[in-house]
């Protein structure tokens, strides 16, 4: 069984809160997990104590039983200082999309046309 430590949606429309949950990977996001391991509320500002609770001690012991951890929950926990700061590289991140590429390669066409042109 492939454990996973990750946030469980809950709150209304467009008030988020989640719960951060140790599940089995097989589990919907908001369904069946095994236990409650903090809460997280995106709603707070980022410099509230309230805004990230862990069970610091119960999330050490899961991973020590293997469990894997979800790109925001490590977040958090290089925040709480438990995991190391780890280099993220996201090279496609700066780059714009298929459709703003086009525009861009049919402007400088247009503007070596005028220049051609003008000459």
């Amino acid at each position: 069984m492939a454990i996973k430590i990750r946030l469980a949606r809950g709150g209304s429309k467009k008030r988020p809160f989640y719960r951060i949950v140790a599940a089995d990977s097989r589990m919907p996001r908001d369904g069946r997990f095994i236990e409650k391991l903090g809460i997280y509320n995106p709603l707070l500002p980022k410099d509230s104590e309230d805004r990230v609770k862990m069970d610091v001690e119960r999330i050490q012991y899961w991973l020590g039983q293997g469990a894997q951890t979800t790109d925001r929950i490590d977040r958090f926990l290089e925040a709480a200082g438990i995991r190391e700061k780890t280099e993220r590289n996201n090279p496609n991140k700066a780059k714009p999309g298929k459709k703003a590429q086009q525009r861009s390669e049919e402007k400088a066409a247009k503007a070596a046309e005028a220049d051609t042109a003008e000459a």
